[in-house]
């Protein structure tokens, strides 16, 4: 018998997913032709992110652009529980061999350098998410996206924060969570209306301004300096806290024949909202008990 709580990773769950991972990961060439690595990301809470390589060879010739990832991509969203995931980031073997889906910095450095937000997001809206996801629009509802990348670097990603990022009031704390991704801390999330609102406001904000070409994306969350602090903290508020078709927003948006895009950098509004669970925080009072109770001499020493 055993005593768990199911938070924020790493979980007594995330031994398992390893070890999912140690035997999964040989056979998935085989299981989905064409796709070479996959990576359900623990630190995310494993079903809100995908990452992926396949092969990008059907057309060889330039300009390149996501062609067969898009069918691979459609493949892995079909492929058991990688059915539940929300955003799957998909990039093509030939632009980088050696890139690994384990290595996330330098995988997101690698997608973020090529992707082409006016052509490369893909949503489906209306469809199945995790159980255990509370961002959706109800029980197992939400919405998924597919970030596909392919060919030449389109950008270089910022280093450093520059200090000509300007905000409007209310946005404040702009940091670098990773190479030319900036978090921001944005006003509490009320309702839809307001959250949208706000969203939307920093969008035109930015449209009207010289902002850095170096930045690819940008995150509104309540904590800034906790989101960059660490790359777990980053993925952790992120992806949880984020239902694709309500909460991403881009800098000079549009439709185009029922293709949403965006000029400029994508915006995820990962802030809390009223219908999220609140975050689970062991109470350092009950561990300390519990461990006391477990130890030799405890009385459920042996028994947990």
């Amino acid at each position: 018998m055993a005593l768990t709580v199911v938070g924020r990773p790493p979980q007594e769950d995330t031994v398992f997913g390893k070890l999912i991972h140690e035997i999964v990961d040989p056979v998935v060439p085989t299981s989905i032709p064409g796709v070479e690595a996959l990576h359900a990301v623990d630190a995310s809470g494993v079903h809100p992110l995908l990452l992926a390589i396949g092969r990008e060879q059907f057309i060889p010739y330039a300009p390149r652009e996501p062609r067969e990832i898009l069918t691979l991509a459609n493949s892995i969203l079909g492929f058991g529980h990688c059915s539940l995931a929300k955003y799957l980031f998909i990039a093509a073997k030939e632009d980088h061999p050696g890139l690994d889906v384990y290595d996330i910095q330098a995988y997101f450095s690698h997608v973020l350098e090529r992707v082409d937000w006016r052509r490369d997001l893909h949503f489906q809206t209306m469809t199945t998410i995790d159980t255990l996801d509370y961002s959706g629009t109800g029980f197992n509802r939400g919405s998924k996206l597919v970030i596909a990348a392919a060919g030449e670097p389109k950008r270089s990603l910022a280093k450093s924060l520059s200090s000509d990022l300007k905000l409007p009031d209310g946005f404040a704390r702009p940091a670098l969570a990773l190479p030319g991704v900036v978090v921001i801390s944005a006003p509490p999330y009320i309702d839809t209306k307001t959250g949208e609102k706000d969203a939307q406001e920093l969008a035109n904000h930015l449209a009207k301004t010289d902002y850095p070409e170096d930045i690819a994306l940008i995150v509104l969350t309540e904590d800034s300096e906790f989101a960059a602090r660490h790359i777990n903290n980053f993925l952790w508020v992120t992806f949880t806290r984020s239902n694709p078709s309500h909460d991403v927003y881009g800098v000079n948006s549009f439709t185009e024949y029922k293709h949403w895009g965006c000029m400029g950098p994508l915006i995820i509004d990962a802030r809390l909202k009223p219908h999220h669970a609140p975050p689970l925080i062991e109470s350092p009072e009950v561990t300390s008990k519990v461990d006391r109770l477990c130890a030799k001499g405890g009385s459920l020493h042996g028994i947990l």
